[in-house]
């Protein structure tokens, strides 16, 4: 098993998650639409690809489709079309159709390589030819004779891009209508659908009323290793790299963490190794632990992995709406949690300058929470994760007047 700090994972190298790729593994053979959610670095895209390579084992199809930088439908098309490149016999289906459907300008695109085949795709597809083209690309998988497994990684942050755009909310009703209509009309003949993001479809879906667009989707939320498998897994990849750790330091950097997120599980073991190594030792010892969460995780190394969780909730995030959320963490950060007191003082201040404060500051939560921010105990909302909570006190404080009286984090 190898050390894996910016990538996802399949095979040899994925660790744990077996109920969850059996429960997942169960809806798609069923014919169950799906939507992975859970908060960011959670394993959501390994999950999708380790289970989509155990289907392709057993003749499925597996399109994977990353609409992260997709600007609007005409593009998510090209990319689904563009993963069907990679499968031969689906491909030359799709393009004899293509070619019987709009004459010759699609004879021989099967010989062109993928990126050269994506442009060529691209270039038909405008507003008036984006549906019939992707539903005629759907009706090639169904009647294929493999079951297909079509994975749409990132769609909220396509979606965000839509909703910011010149088409507003019409363009995502439009573009989720579309493909909620495409997805039901061939029952359990469709591509079976699995949609993830790391930022919440549902809270976006639901700002913009349109939550019945993605009713045909189940939810599954992925959600943290437990303390036992994340120090499982710690210790699989000292044995895997022949280091040897001191008593008690898979644990203690679990402690540290707060929270068995497998990224910053498989971040703290790199860290600490290459600490280790620094120092002239093949050995980690559990008085290593400290210094590299403050200085490793906390530290420049791991501030672009850290910075990325702000930047994911300004892609999520209208600009009050992230004000709110910023906001929010700060006092969370520095003042031991976010309380009513603390909602209440936002409202005292905000609602004379800005409309439906209440609503908003709850809609803002509500995200923080299901996006693995914040979780709310006893009235107050916290930092799960004490890594998060470290990097945004280090942000805040000194430059965030609390909101109530309350006691600094230590």
């Amino acid at each position: 098993m190898k050390s894996a700090t910016g990538r996802w994972v399949v095979g040899n190298d994925f660790f744990g998650r077996e109920p969850e790729l059996r429960v997942l593994e169960t809806r798609v053979r069923e014919g169950n639409h799906t939507l992975l959610s859970g908060q960011r670095r959670m394993g959501k895209t390994s999950v999708a690809q380790e289970l989509g390579r155990r289907l392709s084992d057993e003749g499925w199809v597996f399109l994977s489709v990353d609409v992260e930088h997709a600007d609007g439908p005409e593009d998510v098309v090209a990319a689904i079309a563009r993963a069907v490149h990679g499968h031969r016999s689906l491909l030359k289906r799709y393009v004899s159709g293509l070619a019987r459907w709009a004459g010759g300008q699609f004879e021989r695109l099967e010989e062109l390589g993928v990126d050269e085949f994506r442009v060529k795709i691209r270039a038909t597809l405008n507003a008036e030819t984006w549906r019939q083209h992707g539903e005629r690309l759907f009706s090639e998988c169904a009647e294929f004779g493999h079951p297909v497994l079509l994975v749409l990684d990132e769609l909220p942050i396509f979606l965000r891009r839509l909703l910011d755009g010149e088409s507003g909310p019409k363009g995502v009703d439009s573009f989720l209508s579309w493909l909620r209509a495409a997805m039901l009309a061939r029952e359990k003949s469709s591509p079976v659908l699995l949609v993830s993001g790391s930022i919440g479809l549902q809270s976006l879906v639901r700002r913009v009323s349109l939550s019945d667009r993605i009713n045909y989707l189940d939810p599954f939320r992925l959600g943290p290793w437990s303390r036992e498998d994340s120090v499982s897994c710690f210790e699989r990849l000292a044995e895997s790299g022949g280091i040897d750790c001191e008593d008690g330091v898979a644990a203690a950097a679990y402690d540290r963490l707060g929270v068995g997120i497998p990224h910053h599980v498989q971040s703290f073991f790199a860290r600490l190794r290459e600490f280790a190594g620094l120092n002239g030792r093949s050995r980690i010892l559990l008085s290593d632990v400290d210094p590299v969460y403050r200085t490793g995780l906390l530290g420049p190394s791991g501030q672009n992995d850290l910075a990325h969780y702000q930047a994911r909730l300004k892609a999520g995030l209208d600009d009050a709406d992230y004000r709110f959320a910023m906001l929010i963490l700060a006092e969370a950060s520095t003042n031991g949690g976010f309380t009513d007191a603390a909602r209440r003082e936002i409202h005292r201040r905000y609602s004379p300058l800005e409309s439906r404060v209440p609503e908003r500051l709850q809609g803002v939560l509500d995200v923080l929470v299901h996006d693995g921010y914040l979780t709310l105990e006893e009235n107050t909302y916290r930092f799960e994760s004490h890594l998060l909570r470290d990097w945004f006190h280090a942000q805040f404080r000194g430059h965030h007047d609390p909101l109530v009286s309350g006691g600094e984090v230590e």
